[in-house]
């Protein structure tokens, strides 16, 4: 079995590919290794002790502080976890002659503010990263690339558009209106969700399409290449949190909430993956509907089963 290093395992993809991996015909080939519960990818030697003691053969790098709102709050914390942090994981990597690949877990928030005419974008639009959070996750994908160019690593970069299932963050907007709707449908909340500017469009997928397309990029993606992850769709949030309200039955006052609304909204985006698609042959197989039922599960479990987890914790750097 290959040894796969994963940081950020106790973020929301990473605990979605924990619970993931095993249901997959790849279950029997990797040995999931997890970063100690003090590991702080801010600090140097936490990142050279968790590659010296793991020893991987792959790399998935996905730790990193993806809440845009909260990267304009605080944009020095951003930047410390996303591109210092990205340093201090290769420089640990050169430091124990790592000769495996390293995924590197980008984003398409890179891409900013994108023209209808370049809509669907694909991965030749040059980025113009419009929040903290973008600048961060651009500048760590140069720092990959840099690495590839000048030290010889193995990396592929992966672009993800907006991603969401079950044990999201309620901070992000479908996990977010499935925490509502459920509440509202258990009597636990009155009949109002308080939103932010929903007429924008996003392109959605199901997080295990996301963690499907990661580990084909581990087995054939291009070394030194960056790829779209997307559903090639553009969903509008309105739209979408109408369907979650007729999927349970319920109806509710839609009221907006100033404070919700974000600084350099990009009105619409949706991607091009058909690089990825080419490259490895992976594309999207999960239905929208398919990912609102299930975040409408979750919730509706949460408030209803004193033993299910927690709301979903925002974690940093782990």
């Amino acid at each position: 079995m290959s040894r796969l290093l994963v940081t950020g395992l106790t973020g929301f993809v990473g605990e979605t590919l924990r619970q993931y991996l095993p249901q997959t015909l790849r279950a029997g080939r990797f040995e999931l290794c997890a970063p100690p519960p003090d590991f702080d990818i801010t600090q140097p030697g936490s990142a050279d002790d968790l590659v010296a003691g793991a020893k991987p053969d792959l790399v998935i790098h996905l730790a990193s502080q993806s809440h845009v709102p909260t990267s304009f709050v605080d944009p020095a914390g951003t930047l410390a976890v996303n591109v210092n942090g990205t340093a201090n994981l290769l420089l640990a990597l050169t430091k124990t002659d790592f000769k495996g690949r390293m995924l590197y877990v980008g984003s398409a928030d890179i891409y900013g503010l994108v023209s209808v005419s370049d809509l669907p974008v694909n991965e030749t639009y040059l980025p113009t990263p419009r929040n903290p959070y973008a600048v961060s996750k651009a500048a760590a994908e140069m720092l990959c690339r840099q690495w590839h160019i000048t030290n010889g690593l193995d990396v592929v970069i992966a672009r993800p558009f907006n991603h969401t299932g079950p044990g999201q963050h309620p901070g992000y907007a479908l996990s977010g209106f499935a925490r509502d709707i459920a509440a509202i449908a258990q009597g636990i909340k009155p009949s109002r969700i308080e939103v932010g500017d929903i007429q924008v469009t996003r392109d959605f997928s199901d997080a295990r399409d996301v963690i499907d397309a990661y580990f084909f990029l581990l087995a054939q993606g291009r070394a030194g290449e960056a790829y779209n992850v997307c559903s090639g769709r553009e969903y509008r949030l309105a739209d979408l949190l109408q369907r979650m309200l007729r999927l349970a039955g319920v109806e509710a006052e839609i009221a907006l909430d100033p404070q919700r609304l974000r600084p350099s909204e990009h009105r619409r985006i949706y991607g091009d993956h058909s690089k990825i698609t080419a490259h490895t042959g992976w594309q999207p197989t999960r239905s929208i509907e398919d990912t609102l039922h299930s975040l409408l599960d979750y919730w509706t479990a949460y408030w209803l089963n004193q033993s299910a987890p927690a709301a979903p914790a925002r974690r940093q750097g782990a």
